[in-house]
């Protein structure tokens, strides 16, 4: 029996070390690639002039908002129902989802073509931003199935691809030589990343249960998608517009070098997320899901617990780590353009550190299928932003987008806030009917 217990407590401990080891190694990962962010945008800022860094600004943003158009936002449909199916499905469902995928690159990318014949950006740079938004999408697209089928740590080295390793490598070539250092490199260097992002991910499914792939493609699966995520995409497209549209009114009202500072120190802020995203949302929203559908509203409220507590805290103490260390990155940076517009940093810190607290209600909505209140949210805020920014700009050129980011994200964080208490209290009272019709 003594043996027994024994032999037990060290399986358990082993499990528990080998989930801790996981959890460390994926955080690791993520925070390797975080890191290799920042000190590409740092470097880009170093060597680059600022009007290059303004350029490089527009392409990410514009990049990262065309990826919700050829996504479709169909993830936040088809996320669930691959965690309410059976293994043996994921191929059929993965393989419907990559025909409805095709579907919308015949539609979406053409019309992409339009960013470049208004002259958002230079022709010169079309061939690279085509390239780089399809792989960037099919790599996002891989690194959220991943997730979702708690394939963490995988997920996390794919990301490490796609944004951090040619990252690191970019910033190493800027550093060594001066005749590479150019914008054509860090494309190049990012469609790699991405390139071999899409082929670690691909070969990881190849491995799945292929015996559902007889069957034929279920359109009707698809119409139900495009049914629910259609709402997502318009909410996804409104509050994701907020994050492209700043960079061209900065450009617009307060010129390329002011854009410049504003992509340098957006990029610094914009950490809070990509961390809170890797060490923190991607760990605890596939448990709050499968808690919400198993109506087990202890582990539920749990998982908010510590969704709650883990986000305030990386807020708070990224926030204050970046006031601390800009001052002496400006100094090695040595260009006062940079050095002359650092209050941006701490308006924007506020402004992503709201948004960050927001996503406390928004995940506990989005687990528990609450959507409509999220849509809302998101919809509300460019409209309360583009007001806002249209009034600051008649009191401040440099300072209206970040202020007008301020009070926008602070509008949907009381909005998600109020609504999610109203949802939570619903949900409490229909699990406590149920509770009373067992007994």
């Amino acid at each position: 029996m003594v043996k027994h217990l024994l032999l037990k407590s060290g399986m358990l401990r082993v499990a528990f070390n080998s989930k801790f080891l996981l959890r460390v190694t994926n955080i690791g990962l993520r925070g390797v690639t975080l890191l290799s962010k920042f000190l590409l945008i740092f470097i880009l800022a170093r060597f680059l002039e600022p009007a290059e860094v303004a350029l490089y600004g527009l392409v990410v943003a514009t990049v990262g908002y065309s990826l919700y158009g050829l996504g479709f936002d169909f993830y936040s449909y088809s996320t669930r129902e691959i965690l309410g199916s059976d293994k043996e499905h994921w191929a059929r469902l993965l393989r419907d989802q990559s025909v409805f995928f095709g579907l919308v690159y015949c539609l979406v990318i053409p019309l992409l073509l339009l960013v470049f014949y208004n002259e958002l950006l230079p022709w010169s740079v079309a061939p690279w931003f085509f390239i780089i938004v399809v792989l960037e999408h099919l790599a996002q697209e891989l690194n959220r199935l991943l997730v979702a089928i708690s394939r963490q740590l995988l997920a996390s080295v794919i990301l490490f691809l796609r944004s951090g390793l040619w990252a690191l490598f970019v910033a190493l070539v800027f550093w060594l030589s001066e005749d590479m250092r150019s914008i054509d490199l860090v494309m190049t260097a990012w469609a790699l990343g991405a390139a071999a992002a899409c082929f670690l991910g691909a070969s990881a499914l190849m491995k799945l249960d292929r015996n559902s792939l007889k069957s034929r493609v279920d359109w009707s699966w698809i119409k139900r998608g495009i049914v629910v995520a259609l709402p997502l995409l318009v909410a996804t497209l409104a509050v994701r517009g907020v994050f492209t549209i700043d960079r061209y009114w900065v450009q617009a009202i307060a010129g390329a070098d002011i854009l410049a500072a504003y992509v340098l120190y957006f990029g610094v802020a914009n950490a809070i997320i990509s961390f809170l995203d890797a060490g923190v949302f991607v760990f605890l929203y596939p448990k709050m899901i499968s808690a919400s559908r198993n109506k087990n509203r202890k582990e539920f409220d749990k998982g908010m617990r510590q969704l709650l507590v883990q986000t305030v805290i990386v807020t708070i103490a990224f926030s204050g780590l970046a006031a601390l260390l800009i001052h002496p990155l400006l100094g090695w940076l040595d260009r006062p353009v940079y050095t002359e517009n650092v209050t941006l940093l701490y308006l924007l810190l506020i402004a992503i550190g709201v948004y960050a607290v927001s996503m406390i209600p928004h995940y506990g909505m989005y687990a528990m299928s609450f959507d409509r209140h999220i849509i809302i949210s998101h919809v509300l805020a460019l409209p309360s932003f583009v007001v806002l920014a249209y009034v600051f700009s008649e009191w401040s050129a440099k300072y209206a987008v970040p202020l007008a980011l301020c009070g926008s994200f602070g509008c949907v964080l009381a909005y998600k806030t109020a609504a999610y208490l109203s949802v939570k209290r619903k949900k409490n009272w229909e699990l406590a009917e149920q509770q009373e019709a067992s007994v």
